[in-house]
């Protein structure tokens, strides 16, 4: 990046209905905020996701870690509700698993 260009910070995250299902994400990728934070969440430092994430600039990891930290009662919830999910859907196909096994 051009040291003498400007970055609004409000143009790094977006969220549009017909992308991601409108869950937020780095502007021109399709990272989601939340895939940034529950690697920063699990230990990792903005470089490390950088490095993990390539085409990402750092500045663009803090506009995500920016965005949660301002709306983390919001983001918590979803991600609460996304681990809920992936949780139902896998004790549903165990469930189904142990059902095959049983009648074989």
């Amino acid at each position: 990046m051009d040291m003498t260009t400007s970055v609004e910070i409000g143009s790094l995250i977006t969220r549009n209905p017909g992308i991601k299902r409108g869950t937020p994400h780095v502007a021109g990728t399709g990272v989601t905020v939340r895939t940034i934070v529950r690697w920063h969440l699990a230990g990792l430092v903005p470089e490390e996701i950088v490095g993990r994430i390539g085409h990402l600039s750092l500045a663009q990891v803090h506009g995500a870690l920016a965005f949660y930290y301002a709306n983390q009662d919001a983001m918590d919830r979803e991600l609460a509700e996304e681990e809920a999910e992936s949780d139902r859907i896998e004790r549903e196909h165990l469930a189904k698993e142990q059902a095959s096994a049983a009648r074989a």
